[in-house]
């Protein structure tokens, strides 16, 4: 084993800590920097001590993607590693191709995941991809977060992501390659220009001989990481402060909100706009600016979902009626993804919003405190037409809700990504 091997192995074997999970998928598309990270972890670990299964997604683009994913198979029997094909079919044609693939791809391997029992999935992700990320996200003006990239660890779709080579150079994982003799397939629309990706990766190019190399941006990523990480936990610390949650909304004292440092205030409210709405997604800066200073005014304004408004000295997140008006399910089914109401059941009840018609049934509605746009976007208990109960309206009748996640996992969000 050569020296470069014995340092290669040994920082990928750093990033599981000192007790690595019992299985490991590892997300292998068949180029150079996840192949190369298949044939890592089949060694850098103590024989026995862990289990790896390799996933390939097929997203079916394009005629060799059938025989790359063969060649990975060939590859992981060869290392004596399970390995499995999975087959996107969902591309109509619209939309952002390479956006659609990646959160496809994303969703598939969480899926064959759960259904492995497998908690980590490695991905092969360089310092590259890091730099390229660091230069897109300066392209958008981007704040911290933004400029902090990809980071080692994230949740997605249920299962945790662990990108173990974010320290290594593309070159570096050819090299590796190259000298185990093992072949990779090169994508051609890592060639195609029409991509933004593409374009940052030439323009890193001509930036790297005035010292702008991918390993020098990787690494202000990984400060921007350690930024974010310390906004994080200051911003955690003032939810506890000033937040607090009521019946699924997040509600916060509009005084001591106005006080809080910008950067702050911009994180508490993305992250109640992100839970309330129950997505996993980016919010664009300029729009959470706008409802930051709505929030900071008093004023109404909508986003994610959510609907912001100043209510009793206090700005409220709440669900936005119209995000839910078409939400359906049964008793006992999670209904708007985050909540479970359990009552008295009968043939033909179902869970809806409760809307403007339905608070005319709730005259007691607002001795919850809460505000109009909440109430009517909250889950009640109908069979036809008829209001049977609307447990957040003051009317329970025998019914009780829950969050799925329970209020704490609100608090728990802002550190958690």
């Amino acid at each position: 084993m050569t020296g470069a091997d014995r340092d290669i192995l040994a920082r990928t074997r750093a990033q599981f800590g000192a007790a690595p999970p019992a299985r490991l998928g590892v997300a292998v598309s068949g180029g150079g920097d996840s192949v190369a990270l298949l044939h890592i972890l089949s060694r850098c670990f103590e024989p026995g001590a862990v289990e790896v299964a390799a996933v390939t997604v097929d997203h079916g683009l394009r005629p060799q993607s059938a025989r790359e994913a063969e060649e990975v198979g060939e590859l992981a029997e060869r290392l004596e590693i399970a390995h499995t094909t999975l087959r996107w079919t969902g591309w109509d044609g619209t939309g952002n191709l390479q956006a659609r693939a990646r959160d496809a791809r994303y969703r598939l391997i969480g899926e064959w995941a759960k259904t492995l029992e497998i908690s980590v999935v490695a991905f092969g992700h360089t310092a590259d991809d890091q730099a390229e990320t660091v230069l897109m996200g300066l392209a958008r003006s981007s704040g911290v977060n933004g400029l902090s990239a990809m980071p080692v660890r994230r949740t997605l779709h249920g299962i945790n992501l662990l990108r173990p080579l974010l320290g290594a150079t593309r070159q570096e994982l050819r090299d590796y390659l190259r000298g185990h003799d093992i072949a990779w397939s090169e994508d051609p629309s890592n060639e195609d220009d029409r991509f933004d990706r593409v374009k940052v990766r030439e323009a890193l190019k001509l930036l790297a001989p005035i010292g702008l190399t991918a390993q020098v941006l990787s690494d202000v990523a990984g400060n921007m990481a350690q930024a974010r990480e310390a906004l994080d936990w200051f911003g955690f610390l003032s939810a506890r402060d000033l937040a607090v949650v009521d019946g699924g909304d997040v509600s916060m004292d509009l005084r001591r909100f106005r006080t809080l440092p910008a950067e702050i205030a911009r994180r508490l409210l993305t992250r109640a706009i992100l839970w309330v709405g129950g997505q996993d997604q980016v919010l664009r800066r300029v729009p959470v600016s706008q409802a930051l200073d709505a929030a900071r005014q008093g004023r109404a304004i909508t986003l994610g979902g959510c609907h912001v408004l100043s209510h009793g000295n206090r700005i409220w997140v709440c669900r936005e009626f119209n995000a839910v008006r078409h939400e359906r399910s049964g008793p006992q089914e999670i209904w708007d993804r985050r909540w479970r109401l359990d009552g008295p059941c009968e043939a033909g009840v179902e869970i809806r919003p409760l809307g403007r018609k339905g608070v005319s049934d709730c005259p007691d509605w607002r001795l919850t405190g809460r505000p109009l746009s909440s109430v009517i976007a909250s889950p009640a208990i109908w069979k036809d037409d008829e209001l049977l109960a609307a447990p957040l309206a003051g009317r329970p009748e025998g019914w009780k809700v829950r969050l799925t996640g329970g209020e704490e996992e609100f608090f728990a969000s802002l550190l958690s990504h």
